[in-house]
């Protein structure tokens, strides 16, 4: 079929919504904004939380994890409920418990209360963020579908660089659990845009329920994240790491070998065949498992060791949003003029640069040194984010988009719980190793504190400062071999995401397709 026959065949068959295609654009990036941006706000806010809260490191990182498991586990169900009974359906009901949920973890009165609030806000999260990507791909015919999920995944990557600063902003004039309160009004907006432009689209003829396929995809999700979640608190050889990995593993076997034998798969499991569709998913998991786990210490970095407030290591962060921004609408015309096999590996080669480029990072670093290092760090996935999930929905049918936006923000997902869990527990192992002996002259609850990271150290410092005599001379003496030992932890974790940004660039290179003949 030439070109001008594929525009005519694509102006006539236009979907439902599509002369409101663009404000139904904007609609669901607000949706998408007040997901991710939820979840990202509460990364500056994690050292006021451990003073205010009283909250252990574990704590603080269930405070992240709670969402992320739930959040993760529930995906694929709810895209799959959106193809059913409506997306339009399915983003009102999503939205309405995520504000419910922020306005309980704004006044939570403890950690364990807030860790459960968070989960509630997971729940929401997983009804709109795939339902966003699925409405995008039935109002937006293919011709300008990609450009479309350009502006999608530039919208996601200014919501998980503005959520630090939006977080930021707050603590700098009101108390903590004003960082929740932010998405309620943003929730309105979304919902008020939903009702007026945006249309009902689902599944015309979705058969029966797979609903065993839909119960062991939760089960499998929920115990891959948990064991991955555990291994980053207690170590990748404990019983409560591997045993549910282990669980999930298999209950994933059983997910796949179900789907292939039922007459009515809530997943078609032979597009993983396709090598566009298996390394796009890669691709994604590797960009998030990178994103999320290194916001996770440079946040630690800005604040322990630099001494940033919430509010600047917030703004720090604005190059790495600004870079996915401006670079993810590009990427989807390059990868029709070079292929997305290039712009996506030309991605990874500017991440492992970028990663490479955290050795130079130090206790006296100058600021625009920081920035630019965050400014590759941002391009480089903003070439990653919207060629890959073109790639991921170009191949679902449009019938099935909840299903297949499902597994494109599960794979999401379960990169970046990697990467909070391994890249934290790599750092926290390091850090604990290199400070050694250095708090041996605090009293032996302050140990223990300061053990487990450079807040936690900081603020040991403090209470025994308060407290006076020997205590407050041995705690003037850890402050710096903290922050040296802080720095060296992150340099090695920095440069194992490196490493895996130069996998994940091979990866690419062998297996997603080139450029598309037209």
């Amino acid at each position: 079929m030439s070109t001008t026959e594929r525009a005519a065949e694509e102006t006539t068959e236009r979907p439902a919504g599509y002369e409101r295609r663009w404000w139904v654009l904007a609609t669901m990036m607000v949706c998408l904004l007040m997901v991710i941006s939820g979840n990202t706000i509460l990364n500056v806010a994690l050292p006021t939380l451990q003073r205010e809260l009283d909250a252990t490191q574990g704590e603080l990182q269930w405070a992240i994890d709670s969402y992320i498991l739930v959040f993760a586990g529930l995906l694929f169900s709810w895209g799959v409920i959106g193809d059913r009974i409506g997306r339009r359906k399915v983003l009102l009901a999503g939205l309405g418990i995520f504000a419910v949920a922020s306005v309980l973890a704004a006044f939570s009165g403890s950690a364990l209360e807030l860790i459960g609030w968070r989960a509630l806000m997971g729940l929401g999260g997983a009804a709109v963020q795939p339902a966003t990507l699925a409405v995008i791909t039935n109002v937006f015919p293919p011709g300008e579908r990609g450009r479309a999920i350009g502006f999608w995944a530039g919208g996601s990557g200014l919501a998980v660089a503005g959520g630090p600063l939006a977080g930021g902003l707050v603590l700098e004039h009101f108390w903590w659990g004003a960082v929740f309160l932010i998405g309620v009004p943003v929730a309105l907006v979304g919902v008020a845009g939903i009702l007026l432009v945006v249309p009902e689209s689902k599944d015309p003829d979705p058969g029966r329920l797979d609903l065993p396929g839909v119960l062991l995809s939760i089960a499998a999700l929920v115990a891959l994240v948990y064991g991955i979640i555990r291994g980053g608190s207690e170590g990748w050889g404990a019983p409560q790491t591997w045993g549910p990995l282990t669980a999930g593993l298999v209950l994933l076997a059983v997910f796949v070998w179900w789907q292939r034998r039922t007459t009515h798969p809530a997943l078609d499991v032979s597009l993983f065949r396709n090598p566009g569709f298996s390394a796009a998913a890669g691709a994604l998991a590797l960009n998030f498992f990178a994103l999320q786990g290194a916001t996770f210490y440079l946040v630690y970095y800005l604040q322990g060791v630099r001494d940033f407030s919430p509010l600047q290591s917030g703004a720090m962060l604005i190059p790495v949003a600004l870079g996915i921004a401006l670079m993810a609408p590009r990427s989807s015309a390059l990868a029709d003029r070079f292929g997305a096999k290039a712009v996506v590996a030309t991605g990874f080669a500017l991440i492992a640069v970028s990663f490479s480029g955290i050795q130079l990072l130090d206790a006296d670093a100058p600021v625009w040194l920081v920035l630019v290092d965050l400014a590759f760090q941002g391009i480089g996935m903003g070439c990653i984010l919207a060629p890959a999930t073109e790639s991921i929905m170009s191949v679902v049918p449009r019938e099935k988009a909840g299903a297949g936006a499902a597994v494109n923000n599960a794979v999401r997902q379960v990169g970046g719980a990697l990467g909070v869990a391994i890249l934290g527990s790599v750092l926290a192992a390091t850090y604990a190793r290199r400070l050694g002996d250095a708090v041996d002259g605090l009293p032996a609850p302050a140990r223990e504190q300061a053990g487990e990271s450079i807040v936690g150290t900081l603020a040991a410092v403090e209470d025994a400062e308060r407290a006076g005599g020997d205590a407050a001379t041995a705690a003037a003496a850890v402050v710096d071999p903290a922050r040296e030992a802080f720095i060296g932890a992150m340099h090695l974790t920095a440069v194992g995401t490196a490493g895996c940004a130069l996998v994940a660039m091979v990866v690419v290179l062998v297996w997603l397709p080139g450029r598309r003949t037209r």
